[in-house]
């Protein structure tokens, strides 16, 4: 007897749309509807995004992705961190000034960068960028 799994190996589709944000917060608010939709909370750091694709098995399709690139890129990342040395606790100001030097310096990593890296290091999830 043969089994069909055909329809078992079909992954979930979610599509984040680079249209409906511009900075990091509208960004957490897309994936907050996507993911946390029947949820009392809704993602609001880094680490809440990443937590949460722990639970996630899926394929990401994110569409007008080079909009999101160019939106959470150096401009927005520079400000991101700026703002977290400006509040100081609770945050590591001085790894939070080294990753904004980092930046600076063209070494280090945008919010854009950091959001793909974060999805490519779950192997529950299939990223693919449009």
């Amino acid at each position: 007897m043969e089994l069909n799994t055909s329809n078992n190996n079909k992954k979930k589709m979610t599509v984040i749309n680079g249209s409906h944000f511009s900075n990091i917060d509208g960004f957490y608010e897309e994936v907050s509807q996507l993911f946390m939709k029947d949820e009392d909370w809704n993602v609001a750091t880094l680490d809440g995004f990443d937590d949460i694709l722990y639970g996630v098995d899926t394929d990401i399709t994110w569409k007008n992705s080079q909009k999101s690139r160019e939106d959470l890129g150096f401009d927005l990342t520079k400000e991101f961190y700026e703002n977290k040395i400006r509040m100081g606790k609770p945050y590591n100001v001085k790894l939070i000034q080294q990753k904004l030097d980092d930046l600076i310096e063209g070494k280090g990593q945008t919010l854009f960068e950091i959001l793909i890296e974060m999805m490519e290091s779950h192997k529950n999830i299939r990223l693919i960028l449009d």
